[in-house]
């Protein structure tokens, strides 16, 4: 070892520049490839299998343990046009070319009242899940109604919902409620597109249940049908009964009155037709029939619609409302109203904007169809009114005509006064007498314009659950989460993990990549000690680099930090001092950390004297400097401990005692503590030549590490670059295929 002088005041020296952190390494960062993505999932690979097993596991158990649920599906065809079995008109004239005509009767398939006769009809009050959901909801109803809550997650089938929001009946207790709400919730109503037929479907465990089901459904909506048709047609006759008993007594009373007045006065033969009088009272005893005739018919349909006020359904079939074209439209705008509500319901909330505007759309739509109504209901009232004022004007007309007629012809019109009345009061009779005869006609018969096309039958197979496409859905499902999970939790690691990071991130050039390996005991793993090749090649490249990081001649002093304890320092500036002493160059490692300083123990060497000693002038520096066993490297250990590290670095005899050592050596590598933990690290960067960082792999974030690099650029520190130590190869060694292979050690065996 060449002889050290003796330290001064007045010695300086200026550091040579090498680098700076803005020239040497603020590169762009690399272009991502798919080989990235499959890296980063690899490294992953345990996360993602768990992930995937897990929904994979998941569905799996629920398929094979689920519940069969099995389908009944009837078809039934709703035809346009009534058969015409009589020709003369029925009561209830529906016209089914209407558009809302099938949304209708799509609703009463999905009506509540329905439901109830159906479950009534098959006795199913205290079968499950009806019953026992109908007595509390017990556990074997929720086990056999999950499989088909879970069974319309996996298969994307959209149950009914038509029973919803609607109000049960008075008499309707509530287990009966909670049964059809069952019932109802696996019944669905699907019409084929472009045709007149309907499928109706309903889902149960069992497959017989479930035929019967549906089979019961339909029977009952054609009973239910022809009910509707036959009630009409008796409240019509009974009306009708009623008024013809009357006018039976009328024109009874009228024969019996003119019978009266031939004999009174021994039958007038003949009347003198010429006189104005007569032909006058003629004329307006005929408009007195003929106002009275239409007023008895604007009241049977005033009467009519007056009986179907409180059901909204039969008021919809009376011809008044069919016929009127603004109702039928305001229907068709509040169904389409509803059906974009519907649509929308299942992606938008209900207070969302355009659900609050639909609602209000559809209120108002149904307003405007309830007055219009209502203005049709009233006109038929005025009209029946004015019918009525008509009839009671003629009549007032007709008996004053009579005083006239008295008073020139007393006998004789007064017989045809009589006479008149009789054949007005028979003409009547027999006008309600043929209506009441075609309304009992078409009360009994039990024809119907909905015919079963294809009855239910037991099916074979179960429709929930499916296996293969649950498994196909499982193994996708899987995937995508595994996938997201991985990449989640890669977007959240912001350590460095690769040198392209260190490029990217810190803007540092890349030194080098250097193998994590296990300290044995008290041995550390140095060059000089017999470590695997694959170590001492890398060591050798970092070397490299450091070599051609800068031209300039005589000492170079490298300050050997990092941001945090634990990521291997002082092993990389040892090894580093070994690498350059055994390529020729005069080396000195100074072990500036007089915190924790670990040269002493890495070379096995005394802790005293050292840097510390040297610092205070307890000692000389060619007595504190030592050799060690590796040709042309020297140590100067920390020394002893002292109580204030940061001002012994940051006093001028230490920039005297590096401007020294650099005369003497090419090399001084300085191994400093971390930046983050104190600031020993940065007072020692500013008189260094070159500062050479050293990352932890998978240990230090990039937010951390950047604000030590922040740090040492406030006092100008000139960065040398960034190596990346205790990388994993064994462990993630296809994350890092691209730098290191297990070939490539293989070939550094035999080579040596």
């Amino acid at each position: 070892m060449p002889e050290l002088p003796t330290l001064h005041p007045s010695t300086e020296s200026r550091a040579t520049p090498i680098s700076s952190g803005a020239d040497a390494g603020m590169h762009e960062g690399p272009e991502t490839h798919l080989i990235d993505y499959v890296k980063v999932l690899y490294k992953r690979r345990w996360t993602a299998f768990t992930a995937f097993a897990l929904v994979v596991g998941t569905v799996t158990v629920y398929t094979f343990t689920a519940t069969p649920i099995y389908e009944g599906r009837t078809r039934l065809l709703l035809e346009a046009e009534q058969q015409h079995v009589v020709n003369f008109k029925e009561v209830v004239d529906e016209d089914q070319t209407k558009a809302d005509y099938y949304q209708t009767q799509y609703n009463v398939l999905q009506s509540r009242a329905l439901a109830r006769r159906t479950l009534d009809g098959l006795r199913l009050w205290n079968v499950p899940p009806f019953g026992s959901i109908a007595h509390g909801a017990s556990l074997t109803s929720t086990i056999l109604g999950a499989p088909a809550a879970l069974g319309g997650l996996f298969q994307g089938d959209k149950k009914s919902d038509a029973v919803k929001g609607t109000t049960a009946p008075a008499d309707e207790t509530a287990a009966q409620s909670r049964a059809i709400d069952v019932f109802a919730s696996q019944l669905t109503v699907s019409p084929i597109r472009n045709s007149r037929l309907v499928d109706v479907k309903y889902q149960h465990p069992d497959p017989a249940l479930a035929a019967s089901i549906v089979n019961a459904l339909a029977r009952n909506y054609i009973e239910q049908n022809l009910e509707f048709r036959f009630m009409a047609s008796k409240e019509a006759n009974d009306w009708l009964g009623a008024r013809l008993a009357e006018q039976r007594k009328e024109v009874e009373a009228a024969e019996a009155k003119l019978q009266r007045y031939r004999e009174q006065n021994e039958t007038i033969a003949h009347v003198d037709r010429d006189n104005i009088t007569v032909q006058k009272l003629a004329d307006i005893n005929s408009a007195v029939t003929h106002a009275k005739t239409d007023r008895l018919i604007k009241e049977a349909t005033y009467r009519q619609l007056q009986a179907s006020a409180s059901d909204r359904a039969r008021l919809d079939t009376a011809p008044q409302i069919l016929s009127n074209p603004f109702i039928q439209q305001q229907k068709a705008e509040l169904a389409a109203l509803q059906q974009q509500a519907e649509q929308a319901s299942g992606r938008l909330g209900q207070k969302h904007p355009e659900m609050i505007k639909l609602t209000s759309a559809i209120r108002l739509a149904e307003a405007k169809l309830t007055s219009e109504i209502q203005k049709i209901v009233e006109s038929v009232r005025s009209e029946y009114q004015a019918a009525l004022a008509h009839e009671n004007s003629l009549v007032a007309a007709l008996n004053q005509q009579k005083s006239e007629a008295l008073a020139m012809n007393r006998t004789a019109i007064e017989y045809n006064v009589l006479e008149r009345d009789v054949e007005s009061n028979t003409q009547l009779y027999n006008n309600l007498l043929q209506r009441a005869k075609e309304t009992g006609v078409t009360g009994e018969l039990k024809t119907s314009n909905i015919r079963v096309v294809d009855p239910a039958e037991k099916p074979r197979a179960p429709v929930s659950p499916r296996r293969a496409a649950n498994e196909l859905l499982a193994l996708f499902l899987g995937s995508l989460f595994a996938f997201g999970l991985v990449g989640f939790f890669e977007y959240m690691d912001n350590r460095i993990k690769s040198p392209e990071e260190i490029r990217a991130h810190l803007g540092l050039t890349h030194l080098g990549m250097l193998p994590a390996l296990q300290e044995k005991g008290d041995r550390y793993p140095l060059l000089s000690g017999g470590v695997p090749a694959n170590f001492s090649e890398a060591f050798r490249t970092f070397r490299t680099n450091v070599l051609f990081s800068s031209a300039e001649e005589g000492g170079r002093a490298l300050v050997i930090t990092s941001t945090a304890p634990r990521e291997g320092k002082s092993l990389v500036s040892s090894n580093l001092a070994i690498a350059l002493a055994q390529a020729g160059q005069r080396t000195l490692l100074v072990d500036a950390d007089m915190r924790k300083p670990k040269a002493h123990d890495i070379f096995g060497l005394s802790q005293e004297p050292g840097l510390s000693n040297v610092l205070v002038g307890d000692t000389k520096l060619s007595a504190a400097v030592q050799e060690t066993t590796v040709p042309g490297l020297s140590v100067l250990v920390a020394g002893r401990i002292p109580p204030n590290p940061t001002e012994l670095l940051g006093a001028p005899r230490f920039r005297e005692l590096l401007t020294a050592l650099k005369t003497h050596f090419d090399w001084i590598i300085v191994d400093t503590p971390p930046v983050m933990a104190v600031a020993d690290a940065t007072l020692v960067a500013h008189l260094a030549t070159g500062v050479v960082f050293v990352v932890g792999a998978d240990m230090t974030s990039r937010h951390a590490a950047k604000r030590a690099l922040d740090q040492l650029e406030q006092v100008r520190a000139k960065f040398v670059g960034g190596v990346l130590n205790k990388v994993d190869l064994h462990r993630n060694p296809y994350y890092y295929s691209q730098y290191y292979r297990r070939e490539y050690a293989q070939y550094y065996i035999k080579a040596s």
